[in-house]
């Protein structure tokens, strides 16, 4: 494989744990907000959006090569990790999901933003 395949590759491999966290971060906050304990999971609703959010723009950033990507994927790794720690206080299933995808998907940007630096 080149490099640029291989570049290729991690940049698609990167926007897809992105996709998927998106997607994990609005079903949790969503979950959240319909509990019976919702003043309890403010912290956990705002970091699921934040992330989502993020998440979001890191996709579309690297979607067009971005010279900012390797940037926002820092951020992005960044706002995976504060959301997986707050989800890993909770013992939901959706919490629990969301937290691994976060995980996953911070790694992937942390690879994403040290290839590029």
């Amino acid at each position: 494989m080149t490099t640029v395949q291989s570049h290729q590759s991690q940049l698609e491999t990167c926007i897809q744990a992105c996709l998927d966290c998106l997607h994990e971060c609005e079903n949790c906050a969503n979950a959240c907000l319909t509990s019976d304990m919702v003043q309890m999971m403010t912290e956990c609703i705002k970091l699921c959006r934040d992330c989502a959010d993020t998440c979001t723009l890191c996709a579309r950033l690297m979607s067009r090569n971005s010279a900012l990507h390797a940037q926002m994927c820092g951020v992005c790794a960044e706002a995976c990790e504060r959301c997986a720690s707050e989800c890993e206080k909770h013992n939901s299933d959706h919490c629990k999901r969301c937290a691994a995808s976060c995980r996953r998907c911070a790694e992937s940007c942390r690879q994403m933003a040290t290839a590029m630096a």
